[in-house]
């Protein structure tokens, strides 16, 4: 926890900068990667792969999607991919968090994941191992993503009020990763080379190693001080009856953000192909890289990011504010609104190119309903998980969105099978449906977030940690 006497920069522990500069540069790389690899997959190496050059693992992967899904092409093999990896991605957090709370604690799994994570990087610009370098990244990326993000919750005493400005400037650093990486990462892979792009990224996940390396003499020493049996014997002490109910509300909430999952994800896969075929990006006879558009998430969350903050601040002070899971099925909402502009876009394009702005407005309406529920939700498990299982219900949070990003990619895999104004409707339905499940358990789910052991636990204001990322406060 954070001490009294501890030096401070504009109001917050130095700790939480590295953890920010970190988590800024390991998303660098995983937004990199992330931003040419449908392209790299679709438009390239599975093309080769079925000319008869040597990547690893593909016959065997391709021939068993097939055996479930039927022949698929270069596109729905790519989605199956994509979805499959973003979803394991968001699957290992969940043991990795296990391992962190019993065994190795903290900072050593960001250390092992931030290598690992490395090394798959390195890894793409061999063709050949193309999917053992996915393994790498999604074993490395369960290790460090649930631990860098319960540090912070970590910095700050129960009840301390700066928590949610902390999650908030912590997703800053998120988005400020995630803005610059399409524009480094894209542009040298779609105009140099693919694996200058990937090689690019490799180099941020080392320069977040060396941040958090040298940055760790500010992060709390009192992990160190804890030894393996201490914390397996507070792993074994039972959770109260409340703790129950807040453990059950947050793993049924993570479960319906699933479905929100399936349709955000798809700014990586399908709609990175609708920049791609169906958009135009010729500027006074320049022609932007369709990458690009992938910089428009985080940088609308850096703008919008600290007004919403403070419109609810101001709902807060006048007893206005909505609780969590209605700020929730806001989110749904919107990103139901976000499809439903793509559905006419696509209607309005058809077969040719279209303007940027249909793109870019979808991806505005997605990206505010992103910050009424990413940061809202991650900062709600570092608030209401019991504290002896916080890192493993912080995987539970990213095992939702292994479960979203494996329906996104069976569903991307019919965007060249279906009309794409019908492929844009059916995602704009599967957006509805978390929206509607969080505005009919609100009261039941309110109820049980605020059960507390030592009586009524104050509502916790669902403020985006004052802020932000592409992926942290809280009404209840």
């Amino acid at each position: 926890m954070a001490q009294t006497a501890e030096k401070t920069f504009f109001g917050h522990p130095r700790a939480l900068f590295t953890l920010f500069f970190t988590e800024m540069w390991e998303r660098f790389s995983f937004y990199g990667m992330r931003a040419l690899l449908v392209l790299y997959m679709a438009q390239y190496l599975f093309i080769e792969a079925d000319k008869g050059k040597d990547v690893w693992g593909y016959g065997f992967l391709k021939s068993g999607i097939e055996s479930t899904f039927g022949p698929v092409s270069a596109q729905a093999l790519s989605s199956h991919i994509y979805g499959l990896y973003m979803g394991l991605v968001y699957f290992t957090p969940f043991f990795g968090g296990i391992i962190a709370d019993r065994y190795w604690g903290k900072r050593r799994s960001v250390y092992v994941g931030g290598i690992l994570m490395a090394i798959g990087h390195f890894l793409m610009a061999i063709e050949s191992m193309f999917f053992l370098a996915l393994l790498f990244i999604i074993a490395g990326n369960g290790f460090f993503k649930p631990n860098i993000s319960t540090q912070v919750g970590e910095l700050y005493p129960a009840g301390d009020k700066r928590r949610d400005g902390a999650f908030t400037l912590f997703y800053m650093g998120i988005n400020l990763g995630a803005f610059f990486s399409p524009l480094v990462c894209g542009t040298l892979g779609q105009k140099v080379g693919w694996h200058w792009g990937f090689g690019a990224a490799g180099i941020g996940m080392l320069a977040g190693l060396v941040i958090y390396h040298f940055g760790g003499k500010h992060l709390p020493s009192s992990e160190h001080k804890v030894s393996v049996k201490e914390v397996e014997a507070a792993a074994k002490k039972p959770l109260t009856k409340n703790e129950w109910k807040r453990t059950w509300a947050l793993t049924f909430m993570c479960a319906i953000t699933i479905f929100f999952w399936g349709v955000y994800e798809q700014q990586g896969n399908t709609l990175q192909l609708f920049a791609d075929q169906s958009t135009d990006w010729n500027f006074f006879g320049w022609e932007m890289p369709s990458t690009w558009y992938q910089s428009f998430n985080p940088f609308i969350i850096f703008i919008f990011a600290p007004i919403l903050d403070r419109a609810w601040a101001w709902q807060s002070r006048k007893g206005k504010e909505n609780t969590t899971a209605m700020k929730m099925a806001i989110g749904c909402f919107l990103g139901t609104a976000a499809l439903i502009v793509m559905f006419m876009a696509a209607q309005s394009v058809g077969d040719g190119k279209g303007t940027a702005l249909w793109l870019l407005g979808s991806t505005f309406m997605l990206t505010i309903g992103e910050l009424y529920l990413s940061p809202i939700g991650l900062s709600l498990v570092t608030k209401v998980s019991p504290t002896k299982i916080v890192s493993m219900m912080m995987g539970v949070w990213f095992l939702a969105s292994f479960f979203g990003n494996t329906v996104s990619g069976w569903i991307g895999a019919l965007y060249d099978k279906m009309p794409k104004d019908n492929f844009f409707l059916l995602l704009a339905a599967l957006g509805f449906v978390p929206g509607v499940m969080f505005f009919i358990c609100n009261k039941v789910l309110t109820n049980s977030l605020n059960a507390d052991d030592e009586g009524p636990e104050p509502k916790h204001t669902g403020r985006s940690s004052s802020g932000i990322g592409p992926h942290a406060e809280v009404t209840v």
